[in-house]
């Protein structure tokens, strides 16, 4: 699987997920991303916020595409964070895909929790 990630109008370069061996089997994984602060969705700077808008637009890109199934905030008493489920072919290639979002490469001290998940139900069971 293929895909271009594009910034300002031009393509900034392909990424390549694509499961190892030729394969097609794909595994679930769960993105914590911990911002640098816990009072950071009260007190982000402007630069933080446009910084935000490429994090969240990358995500989409990936949404779009079919790697990711759900993401966004989430308000835990105990410290928000982000949250994420995506399919990638190995963790490598996960760990790859959260290294690459805007708010790691910016060095804002963001961080990102990856985790394999065991296992995902996506459809309703039927009654036999």
């Amino acid at each position: 699987m293929r895909f271009s990630r594009k910034t300002q109008g031009h393509v900034e370069r392909d990424v390549v997920f694509e499961p190892k061996g030729g394969g097609y089997f794909m595994a679930y994984f769960f993105f914590k991303l911990v911002p640098p602060r816990p009072s950071f969705p009260q007190d982000m700077t402007e630069a933080e916020g446009e910084l935000m808008k490429r994090h969240a637009a990358y995500w989409q890109s990936l949404l779009d595409k079919g790697f990711v199934l759900v993401f966004g905030p989430v308000l835990d008493p105990k410290g928000p964070y982000g949250a994420g489920i995506a399919t990638f072919a190995d963790d490598e290639t996960a760990r790859s895909f959260a290294a690459d979002d805007p708010v790691i490469k910016a060095d804002r001290g963001f961080t990102y929790e990856v985790c394999p998940m065991a296992a995902v139900t996506r459809e309703p069971q039927s009654e036999t």
